[in-house]
């Protein structure tokens, strides 16, 4: 274990990003709902606004935990073509997957930002921010739904990383950052004390607190 809980991963984090506070073109994205507690110390330290950016998982029909894919905000669809060609999964059932997801997606964003509109990304250096990252394919579709957004850079930071994972995304955005990284990565949780899952409110009352604080001056 290296921090007590996201919201200290995010002091950690928010201490590898110095170079990019009191910037008023930057802006943190969180990846909901665990990115969120880090994203919060991480805007607050850089005095940046924070958003979330929500990805929702395809999983596969009587086997939800197995993602054939995943979508994002932007209606951006990414598909896992081996899971998708091995179990010969139907478009249309993709389609209905996709479909059900998009609502809940939709959902959550109005929830999460109690109605405030999504925070202006184009031509702006923005700072996607997760609890960690393993595998990395939800911050992979987060990548690419952004750069639909036409950022001027996107910066992944997180805590902690496997080091082949971190390493990948070096030619898919401008900087990474990951904090930490170790041979011995087996998964997120292992390197927090405290992994308790991220509430709805928690995120909620988080975005609430970010959104009162003043906004950095162009000076």
């Amino acid at each position: 274990m290296l921090f007590h809980d996201r919201l200290d991963a995010g002091r950690f984090l928010a201490s590898k990003l110095r170079r990019f506070a009191n910037r008023p073109d930057t802006v943190i994205l969180a990846l909901p709902r665990g990115g969120v507690p880090v994203g919060f110390e991480v805007a607050k330290a850089l005095n940046a606004p924070l958003d979330v950016f929500v990805v929702r998982k395809l999983g596969v029909p009587g086997h939800e935990e197995l993602a054939m894919g995943a979508i994002a905000s932007g209606g951006i669809r990414v598909l896992n073509e081996d899971v998708v060609h091995a179990l010969a999964i139907p478009d249309q059932v993709i389609d209905r997957v996709a479909a059900t997801e998009e609502r809940e997606l939709e959902r959550r964003e109005g929830d999460y930002r109690d109605d405030r509109p999504p925070v202006e990304v184009q031509g702006r250096t923005v700072i996607l921010v997760d609890d960690g990252l393993a595998t990395g394919s939800s911050m992979r579709v987060a990548v690419l739904a952004l750069k639909r957004k036409r950022p001027a850079q996107i910066v992944v930071a997180v805590p902690v990383a496997a080091p082949t994972t971190c390493a990948a995304f070096e030619p898919e955005v401008d900087q990474v950052i990951c904090a930490v990284t170790s041979e011995a990565f087996h998964s997120v949780g292992q390197w927090y004390e405290d992994f308790t899952q991220t509430s709805d409110e928690m995120v909620r009352d988080l975005l609430r607190r970010s959104a009162s604080l003043p906004a950095p001056s162009a000076a």
